[in-house]
């Protein structure tokens, strides 16, 4: 993968490993590998490098520059290979087309296409090789074949005769100097010979729109080209025959894909963020992803940690699967940036608040707005809360500072909570008691009896604006983040402060381009917007305007890790340090435009194209003149995370970052744990004791050692009428790896009733030690209850379809005896 820098990253897909990172120091616009896999080809700029692919070990430098190939005289836009992965074509801005030969072959060079009149947007091989096809931006498709000059060949009688064509299977001989035959190979006869020639000129006939990609597939001669327009179409090769054309966006498509069968077509918007895969024989969508328009602002949990919802600045509350990573439903309704989601009634509700003064609920089963809470006069919505019972909806204000209490049944406005003196920047219901705890800009966290008529319990004072504030999951604790970089936490019983972190070192902050100070001496930025506990209440999680997200002990008050949301170089903010080679008077080079891409060439081919990308162009058409209008600038986003949250389960986080949603995990990999390990413990020692039908030693052998394999082995080999003995005999300290286990299991298993035994002995057998440790196991309790449920609505579905096939099954068998009795009754008569 290759970013817009030019910065590379070679990726283990299988393993899911970063082997090695490479920068190839400026702007690579397309990258293919050989079909061989031996080499690549990456363009950068006029040039076209081939290097040779590197292994899947890890290498001090696996990246080896292995030849490069000059003659364009416009920065390259597409590589391609020939099937052999002998030669390969390239486009460039130039409007013209080169073949090379990856090695260099007697009598042949470089052959240059030229006649297109606008920039190349991609060129392909045929199948056999004969045929070149080549696409520019102005909707124009030239076939390129090449035709044998006349030569001598030997027929089979060994009389020498003329033969010109080029179609002719005829193997041909060539007289080397010293006086050998050597016969060669049909596509030797193709691309050794230099006299290419247009054999047919095709326009896309689409409104006059621009191309902007094309893909083609050799196997099965389909060509698929996406417009400007968000039209598509697919033509079959090479009799250019439009089988298929459809309009899927009224955004342009950036990138195509067509699969090696044919049958699947994949576009890319990048405006919309969309990606679509669609199969036009049945003209139906295979996959349909579209990501937020503008920034992802909040994210929230469903409480089984199955589902992800996220709200943005376009007005969107997307749910999103946490197993499969697709969003499967989307509401609309809000006017402005939605600036709180959540879950509520077990999952079956979800909440959102926005600037546009609505505070909307969806039913998560139906999957529709029931519900829309207003206020008197219009208000900004800010932050948004719901008590546990689900009964309470509570939205805090940007402008009026205060706090609006809803009834979640009747829609009614209950109460108004007045009291700050400032925007209400967060708010947060105790999990154990109907409190409402709510942050400020005037530098106060409030507590609120809401069932008490919003008396307010208590004030804690901070020495800066409050940002963000979470409860702790038992409902004792509070944490705030202070606009000075601080993180207070309060007892909020007895309203006293337990201790302070000092943040704003650990942040790690990148020098933006506008910046005019170092990244040491910036004091804006240093604090958190967003703070979450983890489900155990022992570490606090935070997120800010920074890469990083950072995770601290409770106790200890220490940083335990920090981690990087994001390396792309095309963010701003993202490296520590900046050349000072790259100032100018105009600005930093990133923010300037001396390059002409590809909206300044779709202003350039449009009537009424934009005066500052003309402009542009004119400045560069000029004697001498190198870098353009330095008025023509660039916007680049900058990194961040506007949100971070723990799942229940304790095992993902997710941030909503400038890159989307980002989901992290704990490491599934297997790990060895020393502790309490002696010579005998072997995993042969394991499988002996499981043939011995000893399932109480070998499970506890096995979880010992932590090895998944030997875990699953002697836990399914317990037979069922032993799970209640062995489960009341299973010491206590592992219970907890073991129901970790079985949570696992029920993502990916099919054994159910086996998995349902193990459960309800484990919970029975030991529900005084579960009831003690709720706290500490509260992450392995809500895995499992997440596996059972996710089991609950698989089975639930399964039985009502074979419910509808029974009926349909009887009703069928009652038709046919009827039918069958009026054949008897028929008979009879006759």
């Amino acid at each position: 993968m290759v970013a817009i820098a030019g910065r590379a990253i070679l990726v283990s897909f299988q393993r899911r490993v970063l082997l090695s990172e490479f920068n190839f120091k400026g702007k690579v616009r397309d990258i293919q590998f050989s079909p061989d896999g031996r080499f690549f080809a990456v363009t950068s700029g006029k040039l076209v490098q081939v290097w040779r692919s590197p292994g899947l070990n890890r290498e001090f430098a696996p990246f080896a520059l292995y030849r490069t190939y000059p003659g364009h005289q416009d920065d390259v836009t597409c590589v391609q290979w020939s099937p052999d992965s002998r030669f390969f074509v390239t486009g460039s801005k130039d409007m013209t087309c080169r073949l090379y030969s990856l090695d260099a072959i007697e009598g042949f060079g470089a052959v240059t296409l030229s006649g297109h009149k606008a920039a190349i947007v991609n060129a392909f091989f045929s199948q056999d090789q004969r045929t070149i096809y080549t696409i520019s931006r102005d909707a124009s498709m030239f076939a390129w074949r090449c035709k044998l000059k006349r030569r001598r060949v030997r027929n089979t009688s060994g009389q020498e005769q003329d033969n010109d064509d080029e179609e002719s299977e005829v193997e041909m001989e060539a007289e080397e100097p010293n006086g050998t035959a050597v016969a060669k190979t049909e596509t030797d006869r193709i691309l050794d010979a230099r006299n290419w020639r247009i054999a047919e000129r095709r326009m896309f006939k689409q409104n006059y729109a621009r191309v902007v990609c094309a893909s083609y597939q050799p196997r099965n001669g389909l060509l698929c080209v996406g417009f400007a327009s968000g039209v598509f179409g697919i033509w079959e090769m090479p009799d250019f025959n439009n089988i298929h054309t459809l309009s899927i966006s009224q955004h342009r498509i950036d990138t195509c894909a067509v699969n090696a069968s044919g049958e699947w077509l994949a576009f890319g918007s990048c405006k919309l963020g969309q990606l679509l895969v669609w199969e036009w024989q049945s003209e139906t969508y295979v996959l349909k992803q579209q990501g937020h328009y503008y920034d992802m602002n909040v994210v929230a949990f469903s409480p089984d940690g199955q589902n992800i919802a996220t709200g943005g600045d376009d007005g969107k509350v997307k749910v999103w699967s946490a197993a499969s990573g697709f969003c499967f439903v989307t509401f609309a309704e809000h006017d402005a940036a939605v600036t709180g989601v959540e879950f509520v009634k077990n999952g079956q509700v979800l909440l959102s608040s926005s600037l546009d003064g609505t505070v909307r609920a969806y039913d998560m089963i139906r999957y529709r707005n029931f519900r829309t809470f207003l206020t008197p006069e219009p208000k900004q919505f800010s932050s948004l809360a719901c008590d546990p019972s689900g009964e309470i909806v509570c939205a805090g204000s940007r402008d009026s500072f205060e706090i609006f209490v809803w009834s979640m049944q009747t829609g009614r406005l209950l109460d108004v909570l007045a009291g700050h003196e400032g925007p209400v920047s967060s708010l947060a219901f105790s999990t154990t008691e109907s409190v409402l705890a709510s942050g400020s800009w005037d530098h106060t966290v409030r507590t609120w009896d809401v069932f008490g008529r919003g008396r307010s319990v208590e004030v804690f004072q901070h020495q800066a604006e409050v940002l963000a504030i979470a409860y702790r999951p038992d409902g004792k604790r509070i944490v705030a983040s202070t606009l000075n970089g601080e993180l207070v936490f309060w007892d909020a019983e007895h309203g006293r402060q337990l201790g302070v972190i000092d943040v704003r070192r650990d942040i790690g902050l990148g020098r933006r381009q506008t910046d005019r100070r170092s990244t040491a001496n910036r004091d804006s930025d240093r604090y958190f917007n967003s703070l979450c506990y983890t489900a155990d209440g022992r570490t606090v999680l935070g997120g800010g305007n920074s890469r990083h997200v950072c995770l601290y002990d409770v106790d200890s008050r220490a940083l335990l890790r920090r981690f990087e949301i994001s390396r792309n170089l095309s963010y701003d903010g993202v490296r520590e340090m900046l050349n000072s080679k790259r100032m100018t008077e105009g600005g930093p080079l990133e923010l300037l435009d001396p390059e002409t891409d590809s909206d300044e060439e779709d202003a350039r081919m449009d009537i009424g194209g934009g005066g500052r990308a003309r402009r542009a162009l004119q400045d560069k058409s000029l004697p001498g003149v190198r870098q353009g209008d330095l008025s023509a600038r660039n916007v680049r986003p900058e990194v961040r995370s506007k949100c971070v949250r723990f799942s229940p389960t304790g095992r993902i986080w997710a941030a909503a970052a400038t890159d989307g949603l980002l989901l992290f995990s704990l490491d599934e990999a297997v790990q060895f744990d020393p502790i309490e390990l002696d010579m005998d413990l072997t995993p042969d020692a394991v499988l002996k004791a499981v043939r011995r039908r000893e399932w109480l030693k070998a499970l506890a052998m096995s979880i010992r050692l932590n090895d998944t394999p030997l875990i699953q082995r002697s836990y399914e080999a317990v037979p069922p009428s032993d799970v209640p003995l062995v489960a009341a005999s299973l010491p206590v300290k592992y219970l907890e790896r073991l129901l970790r286990f079985i949570a696992e299991e029920l993502e990916r298993s099919r054994h159910l009733h086996f998995h349902l035994v193990w459960s309800v002995a484990l919970l029975t057998e030991h529900a005084a030690y579960l009831r003690d440790h709720s706290g500490t196991l509260q992450p392995t309790m809500r895995a499992l209850r997440k596996g059972l449920t996710r089991m609950h609505g698989l089975l639930a579905k399964m039985c009502n379809e074979n419910t509808y096939l029974m009926r349909y099954l009887l009703d069928e068998g009652d038709r046919m005896r009827s039918l069958e009795g009026d054949m008897a009754t028929m008979s009879l008569d006759l």
